[in-house]
């Protein structure tokens, strides 16, 4: 089965890995053909050019940053024939944004769905990603086999949308979660709490998630690089994430907060690396006395 990957980010590339490994023939395609070509080496094609390789396969995958990204791609300047292919939109993107898109792409002949993932590199590279299909009963049936190559337990939402909505929902999660860790963290530190004690009570309690663990050592040695989800990506969904909630009239103060954190993040120069480096942030090393 021959298949398209557009955007080979940090996630794309891992995707398109997998799917290869699978056993699938894939063409991927980037903007900056320089982060395409080391997967070259690994037996994929590299288009030079958006349309070159959607029209390779009858599908397409989207890995990419945002919504306008997309449109750049799929409908700007020398625009891939969409007539009889589906694309399969994998990013964070708002319901409506999604729905749009959908709505173009039929327009063009194309099909239209979305399968956002939550989990990061090592696990799009295991094929234990958890993805959320937002389409029709028809087309999860039909693509069922393919998103088993990306997820053990492929998870049917709903109608285009439901799935993007329901992944602000886990991310806002993923944000929330490593700010009040990194605060927690902070003041335990500053304290001179032993910091494994914290930590055992910690996963004692009903506090706990699995994240703590698997941020700590970043934490600990402030080392934010090979990130598995970029700050600035995490800011990008943040701010996504506030726009809906208040379209929804949905309180957003404990999540508004986070905005300038990150962005003061990015300031100091760590937008690329792992969106844990909002410990920085939170718990500068300047003034930092920090005892394990």
């Amino acid at each position: 089965m021959n298949v398209t990957l557009i955007g080979t980010g940090l996630l794309g590339r891992a995707v398109a890995e997998r799917l290869h490994q699978t056993g699938r023939s894939v063409t991927v395609y980037n903007r900056t053909r320089s982060r395409a070509e080391p997967l070259k080496e690994r037996g994929l094609r590299v288009a030079g050019s958006c349309k070159e390789a959607v029209e390779s396969s009858d599908t397409t995958f989207l890995l990419l940053a945002d919504a306008p990204a997309i449109r750049s791609v799929l409908f700007g300047k020398d625009a891939p024939d969409l007539v009889g292919r589906i694309v399969i939109q994998m990013g964070t993107i708002a319901p409506e944004e999604s729905r749009s898109l959908r709505e173009t792409i039929v327009r063009a002949g194309g099909e239209y769905c979305e399968a956002p993932v939550l989990g990061s590199v090592t696990e799009a590279r295991s094929g234990a990603l958890l993805l959320l299909f937002g389409g029709t009963d028809e087309q999860f049936t039909r693509l069922r086999d393919l998103f088993h190559s990306l997820a053990t337990s492929p998870a049917y939402i709903g109608p285009v949308g439901k799935a993007a909505a329901l992944k602000l929902a886990l991310n806002q999660l993923i944000a929330a979660e490593i700010a009040a860790f990194s605060l927690s963290l902070g003041l335990v530190r500053q304290e001179d709490v032993d910091v494994s004690l914290f930590m055992k009570i910690l996963r004692e309690s009903a506090l706990y998630a699995p994240t703590y663990d698997k941020k700590l050592p970043r934490l600990l040695e402030r080392d934010y690089t090979n990130p598995n989800f970029s700050t600035r990506h995490m800011l990008k969904d943040v701010r996504l994430i506030l726009d809906e909630a208040e379209m929804h009239r949905l309180s957003t103060g404990g999540l508004a907060g986070l905005v300038p954190l990150l962005s003061r993040s990015i300031d100091q120069g760590l937008g690329d690396n792992d969106y844990s480096a909002l410990y920085d942030v939170i718990h500068p090393p300047r003034r930092a006395t920090e005892s394990q």
